[in-house]
């Protein structure tokens, strides 16, 4: 079995920042693309943010340039720094990973989301 928790949400003003992160434990082999959705209410949910395995990112045109993807391998986390926040950045935003676990399957796998509320 493997789990993503996630952590780091809250309510923000405007402007201001907050970074996401979000754990992967269990029965890992590797990891491959690990990512950011978010689904706001009466939307669909939509891909923020990825980075593969090699590093190279893939951003939603609406957070390019405010938002960045980073993770760190040793710990299987994978972060969003959220800079400049809007109100329409308002959602419960989601970790997804691609994870080759040790019976050599592989799986998606989810979080159980985060609340971002961006309000003055």
């Amino acid at each position: 079995q493997v789990q993503l928790v996630e952590s780091g949400g809250g309510l923000v003003q405007p402007g201001e920042s907050l970074r996401l992160s979000c754990a992967a434990s269990g029965s890992i082999f590797s990891i491959y693309t690990m990512g950011w959705y978010r689904q706001a209410p009466g939307k669909q949910r939509e891909l923020v943010a990825a980075i593969n395995s090699d590093g190279s990112t893939n951003y939603a045109d609406s957070v390019k340039g405010r938002f960045t993807v980073s993770r760190d391998n040793a710990k299987n986390t994978v972060y969003l720094q959220m800079n400049s926040l809007k109100p329409e950045d308002t959602a419960v935003y989601y970790c997804n990973a691609r994870i080759k676990i040790v019976t050599m399957r592989v799986n998606a796998y989810w979080g159980q989301g985060t609340q971002v509320t961006v309000s003055s």
